[in-house]
């Protein structure tokens, strides 16, 4: 009875479903984290009839086929790259994006990664990097006796100095966009890989049109709305429900019919 297995990828689909609604929650605090939505598509179709062909004898055209799907699949994970609300930090190292665009991190390897979570540092040489010590991209380093760090909205970074009065230009942040956000691999923590699917990365300054403005002393939250989440969660589990009641009464009724036989 295909009833079963149809159902079981119902149950598979809403499993695959409620993992990404957990794994929305437990980064509702995460910095610059994009929530992700589940898609999917049916499966294939078995044809037991086809519409549009004629009929036995030839006097019509049928209207309407007989298709019966085969269920449903996991179609793709989408990560949703709208911009979340701004928290004050106060912390002269802390960036956060209004807009579009990416801050650029210098990988282990070399390799450019992107994130939108500003809360940013210096290492031991006054080099700006993330949490997890990774350098921001464009060489700025602060000089250990700066008494103030200044960031402006256009990514300049100066450093004020004691017994100087001018502020000393220190270097210019540069952020990436991309044609298309949701291709953008995640890599776990808050940083994302460029791939064939987002395209290649275009930089330009902050605050130049298409790219994002700076805003030091806050941190971007993340843009997942609890009320929604709880209400996509009552919906899974509820298709979940009704999938395992589909898969009982297709076992019953098959039972009936084993029972017959014998």
């Amino acid at each position: 009875m295909k009833a079963l297995a149809i159902a079981a990828t119902g149950m598979n689909a809403q499993q695959t479903n409620l993992e990404v609604i957990a794994n929305n929650i437990a980064n509702i605090n995460t910095t610059g984290y994009k929530r992700a939505r589940a898609e999917f598509s049916d499966l294939l179709y078995q044809v037991d009839r086809t519409q549009g062909v004629p009929s036995r004898a030839n006097s019509s055209v049928v209207p309407e086929g007989v298709s019966i799907g085969l269920g449903v699949k996991t179609a793709a994970v989408r990560n949703v790259h709208i911009q979340g609300g701004l928290t004050n930090t106060g912390n002269q190292f802390d960036l956060a994006l209004t807009g579009r665009g990416w801050f650029q991190i210098e990988g282990a390897d070399g390799q450019t990664l992107y994130t939108r979570a500003g809360s940013f540092n210096t290492n031991a040489t006054g080099q700006l990097v993330t949490v997890d010590g990774y350098v921001v991209s464009g060489g700025i380093a602060i000089p250990p006796d700066a008494l103030e760090v200044i960031v402006n909205d256009a990514g300049q970074v100066f450093s004020r100095l004691a017994n100087q009065t001018a502020l000393q230009l220190e270097g210019q942040l540069e952020l990436a966009n991309f044609a298309n956000e949701a291709g953008l691999a995640p890599l776990g923590d808050n940083l994302f890989a460029e791939t064939e699917a987002s395209g290649a990365a275009v930089t330009g300054q902050p605050g130049t049109p298409g790219f994002a403005t700076i805003k030091q002393g806050y941190l971007e939250n993340s843009n997942v709305d609890p009320v929604k989440e709880i209400t996509e969660l009552i919906s899974a589990q509820r298709a979940y429900e009704m999938n395992s009641k589909i898969i009982q009464a297709a076992d019953e009724m098959a039972a009936v019919v084993s029972k017959n036989i014998r």
